[in-house]
């Protein structure tokens, strides 16, 4: 495994994002236990020494299987990463009782890491509101020692983050920005990353997959990588991507599987940066694709737990950019088509309250409409 320093301590390059553990029944709150053991004992067991969950993650049950399996270990042998829900603008007075429950829910005395969620368009005015007191309260964490390094993520623009680096940024000690080479221009990640360096922050990385995107390349994009490096795989093109982007201190991937995390693992046991050229190169594909249209969602699945009709939004929105990408076929008619009436894009009251937790800031409701007048359904 690849170590970074972090001030005085080594952290594992990979980190595991405890955001897609394995589901029963592809329900996102109904964590599978043993095969999330096992992916959590072998990550340990192989190097890695950063884990990280969230509040809202499988809707509140990341934390408490994070807690549950890593007390198997010593608690100064691994960091703990997670975070204060501001993503929901309802938590801001609660930061209180939300922190105390998050040390029960972990079994922990202390967070090693400690980051304000998802700052962005929809919760930086909350944020930069003192009057909430989640900025001092946290700050007297961190000197009381239950939190050791407090940060932030953020998928807000270059002027939301610099917003908040202007008001906080002289005690944050990292930034945890969603990077991969397709949003290098697509999300302004390089802007971003410039920003947070020039703080002298330190940069973590998420979605470095784009949510399973970057897994599967499209077939012109495979096969005019397969022509510079046929032995690397999809998923290797992204990580050693991340390698060559200076100032990345740990790139956090969210495993659902032992056979992604053994792929991820084997990876992450050589430091092998990109040249300039091929560097240069997978941006530029990534650039046709995104160009060719698509939607950024990365299937965090906040947006499921706000919504009336209970809508599957990712799946949703994998559909339609699907569809709006490749110009049309059968696949999206065919699947959305086999779902029950009141889970397709039509039953989308409009209401909008996805729209204010999702980190991507997507008009859902707009694509809801268009998507289902493209199907006619």
């Amino acid at each position: 495994m690849i170590y970074r320093n972090f001030k005085d301590i080594k952290l594992s390059g990979l980190g595991l994002g405890m955001m897609r553990l394995p589901l029963i029944d592809g329900n996102d709150a109904a964590i599978d236990e043993n095969k999330a053991k096992e992916i959590i004992d072998y990550a340990y067991k192989n190097g890695i020494n950063y884990f990280d969950t969230a509040w809202g993650y499988h809707d509140g049950n990341s934390e408490t299987v994070a807690g549950k399996y890593l007390m198997a270990y010593p608690r100064d042998s691994y960091y703990l990463a997670s975070k204060f829900p501001g993503y929901d603008n309802s938590n801001m007075p609660k930061v209180r009782e939300i922190f105390e429950r998050q040390l029960e829910k972990c079994q922990t005395p202390y967070f090693d890491f400690y980051l304000f969620h998802n700052v962005y368009e929809g919760n930086i005015d909350d944020y930069l509101n003192r009057d909430f007191g989640i900025y001092d309260y946290l700050l007297e964490q961190k000197k009381n020692g239950r939190i050791k390094h407090l940060g932030f993520s953020a998928h807000g623009s270059t002027e939301v983050i610099k917003r908040f680096l202007d008001a906080y940024g002289e005690n944050m000690e990292f930034c945890q920005l969603q990077v991969n080479y397709m949003d290098w221009h697509f999300q302004d990640a390089k802007e971003k990353i410039e920003l947070i360096k020039s703080a002298g922050i330190s940069v973590w990385v998420m979605e470095p997959l784009r949510g399973g995107k970057l897994a599967k390349m499209s077939a012109q994009t495979e096969k005019a990588l397969k022509q510079m490096r046929p032995e690397y795989s999809a998923a290797e093109w992204a990580f050693r991507f991340l390698q060559s982007v200076e100032g990345v201190t740990v790139v956090l991937s969210g495993m659902s599987s032992l056979e992604q995390i053994k792929e991820n693992i084997e990876i992450w046991k050589e430091d092998k940066p990109l040249g300039e050229a091929e560097f240069n190169k997978l941006v530029a594909l990534a650039d046709m694709e995104t160009h060719s249209g698509g939607l950024p969602c990365t299937a965090c699945h906040y947006c499921t737990s706000h919504c009336p009709q209970s809508l599957p939004i990712p799946e949703l929105i994998a559909l339609y950019n699907e569809h709006k990408i490749t110009g049309g076929g059968f696949i999206a008619p065919m699947t959305v088509g086999s779902m029950e009436e009141g889970k397709r894009p039509s039953s989308c009251i409009g209401c909008q309250s996805c729209e204010q937790v999702c980190p991507q800031q997507i008009k859902i409701s707009d694509m809801m409409r268009e998507f289902s007048q493209m199907l006619g359904m």
